[in-house]
């Protein structure tokens, strides 16, 4: 029998995982597009930005890191160097390479998003790290846990439907 199967699978810590998980990602999307890009283009604009000092950003990170097929990123590449958000250049080492920079329009609406996203993580930060700490617990923290659900009618599930209708 496996380990897993010995003890009690929590599925309702996991489904709270994904639930706040699901909210923050809401909230990204609907940022991404208020300020007039994609999602995808928002996460590719910090995926350029963000790569770590040892690491160049390429198609082929670009895909790597957003999970999606190679021709899909460079048809991304394509849609934000329209939009004059990030330039392409080739590598100085390698010409078949195309290495991808955020400009300054880049640089400043990846800035205006990072600080919205910041501020919305601030906010919810101790929620997520709640249920993230439940779906991996062993067992169930008990009385207390993280797992109340929102009003179905809340205000901000209400806009969130409205919105999303339009």
């Amino acid at each position: 029998m496996a380990q897993t199967s010995r003890r009690r699978i929590d599925y309702t810590a996991l489904a709270d995982f994904r639930y706040e998980i699901r909210r923050f990602l809401n909230f990204s999307e609907d940022a991404a597009r208020v300020a007039g890009i994609e999602p995808h283009q928002h996460q590719a604009l910090l995926v350029i930005k963000g790569l770590p000092a040892n690491h160049v950003a390429t198609v082929g990170v670009l895909a790597e890191r957003l999970q999606i097929q190679h021709h899909s990123a460079v048809e991304l590449t394509d849609r934000l160097e329209s939009k004059g958000l990030i330039r392409r250049s080739r590598s100085k080492a390698d010409r078949r390479e195309v290495l991808l920079g955020l400009t300054l329009r880049g640089e400043k609406l990846l800035q205006k998003l990072t600080v919205a996203h910041r501020a919305e993580l601030q906010s919810m930060g101790p929620k997520l790290l709640a249920v993230l700490e439940s779906a991996i617990a062993r067992k169930r923290h008990g009385p207390g846990t993280p797992n109340s659900l929102p009003p179905v009618f809340s205000a901000s599930n209400r806009r969130r439907r409205t919105s999303k209708s339009h």
